[in-house]
């Protein structure tokens, strides 16, 4: 085999020296790549998975589909523009710069944090975004528009996300030096998504009568496939968050999946004492809510705190979307399919919440480098320092108004102006045949080859012709 080296020649601008500059860590670099990819395997094919095999049978391919749409075009949004809107240069305290992210002198700069360079930065931070739009996704299933969805993505991807990025996660950002903790993403993705989804649902409408009656998952399995890659996946969701290798990050990761076995095993029980069975739809809920409750503190917070905290996302969303939303005409008017007002938006405040309140002086400093800045309630009272408690508790709660407000109303500006350019429902008669309608495929054959009712039929080398 000939050594394709001594053939090409190396570019005259650059040194060998300059594929691993002296100021890169390999070891922060590894994992910083391989957790974005466990974050884009969490939608690529975890939610697709959950999502296909969440919904009725007819909405299934739709449904996965919505999802492989949202990751690509995220991605080159996100190279086009969208990343330097979220942590470039600053345009305003609440926004950055539209800029380009395809230029080898840029990627191959230091990032804003960390000892790796900023491309895998752009990747890293890409994930995120796109699985935000995907969770969006969760509540329009069964009857969005594909067209509508198409335009709805770039849309709210640059005037929503972008804004609650740069405001939250970016150094310049006005909430990230007031001191706001948002460890990974319980604001900027969660609350952001289930708010926004809430809020397009609100505009899209509903699916038709029968199907909010009942909508039974096609394939239980394969929704719980979808659910064990979301699970595993948040290994790099939290664990990348430090942007190094650390005991910061070691300790992110443990107390996501003690917080996500509490919260499941509350949910499980529950379901038990009220309804006399466990539900496994509802253990993936249970699950869902202690992964996103445990994200805006994940490395900041003790082991005893994520179990408490695991309790609490297992029950407070439990009882908002048991018995206040039963019970509520105005929120029952929105059909959420997959109830991510419940799961993500509820689940996402509780933990921003729980994140003023136990977040412990020593562990920000690890993840903060700053001391004495970032303190839970708690331990303010204990250690005398109730102000700096008080503040933080009051930082929180002022985050989670900010992207309550901004994702109601321009999510809203975004639902409207696509609805004057394509209709953001299907029309009653599409919905009733479902995935046949909107992409004219199925999602499994049921009978035969896979062949369609009614379709041309043809053997190799002869086309008949209609």
């Amino acid at each position: 085999m000939s050594n394709i080296n001594a053939t090409v020649p190396f570019p005259s601008n650059l040194a060998w020296s300059d594929a691993s500059p002296e100021w890169m860590n390999k070891a922060d670099n590894a994992w910083q790549l391989t957790a974005a990819t466990f974050v884009g395997m969490q939608s690529i094919p975890g939610l697709l998975l959950l999502y296909g095999g969440a919904v009725k049978k007819k909405w299934a391919v739709n449904s996965a589909f919505m999802v492989l749409y949202a990751f690509a075009c995220v991605l080159i949004c996100w190279v086009g523009w969208a990343y330097q809107m979220s942590f470039g240069a600053k345009l305003f305290a609440f926004w950055g710069k539209a800029n380009v992210a395809l230029d080898q002198t840029f990627y191959f700069k230091m990032a804003f944090l960390g000892l790796f360079p900023t491309v895998t930065m752009i990747y890293f931070q890409f994930v995120f975004a796109a699985i935000t739009l995907i969770l969006v996704a969760g509540a329009l299933l069964g009857r969005m528009n594909f067209y509508a969805w198409m335009l709805f993505v770039p849309l709210w991807l640059t005037f929503s996300y972008t804004i609650v990025a740069f405001t939250i996660w970016s150094p310049k950002g006005y909430f990230a030096l007031k001191g706001l903790i948002d460890y990974s993403g319980g604001y900027v993705i969660h609350l952001s998504s289930g708010v926004a989804g809430f809020t397009a649902a609100y505009w899209v409408g509903p699916r038709l009568n029968k199907d909010r009656e009942r909508f039974p998952p096609n394939n239980v399995l394969l929704m719980l496939a979808g659910a064990g890659l979301l699970w595993m996946g948040w290994t790099g969701f939290n664990g990348g968050d430090p942007y190094v290798v650390s005991m910061d990050a070691s300790l992110a990761v443990l107390n996501t999946h003690v917080c996500t076995a509490a919260s499941l095993l509350t949910w499980v029980l529950l379901d038990i004492s009220f309804f006399r069975k466990p539900s496994v739809i509802g253990a993936v809920q249970g699950m869902i809510t202690g992964l996103v409750c445990i994200t805006p503190a994940a490395g900041v917070v003790q082991g005893w705190a994520a179990i408490i905290m695991g309790i609490l996302s297992g029950s407070i969303p439990w009882f908002t979307m048991m018995v206040v939303h039963k019970k509520s005409k105005l929120l029952q008017k929105v059909d959420d399919t997959m109830a991510v007002l419940h799961t993500h938006a509820v689940a996402g405040t509780l933990g921003g919440i729980l994140a003023g309140l136990f977040a412990e002086p020593k562990l920000c400093f690890l993840f903060y480098t700053v001391r004495n800045e970032y303190m839970g309630l708690f331990y303010g009272l204990q250690l005398g320092k109730a102000g700096t408690g008080f503040r933080q508790l009051g930082i929180q709660l002022y985050g989670i108004l900010f992207v309550v407000v901004i994702n109601v109303i321009v999510t809203s500006i975004i639902c409207y102006l696509v609805g004057l350019v394509v209709p953001l429902r299907m029309s009653d008669e599409d919905l009733e045949i479902g995935d046949e309608a909107a992409h004219g495929e199925e999602a499994y054959a049921i009978w035969g080859q896979g062949e369609k009712e009614n379709s041309t039929k043809f053997v190799p080398g002869q086309i008949e012709m209609a």
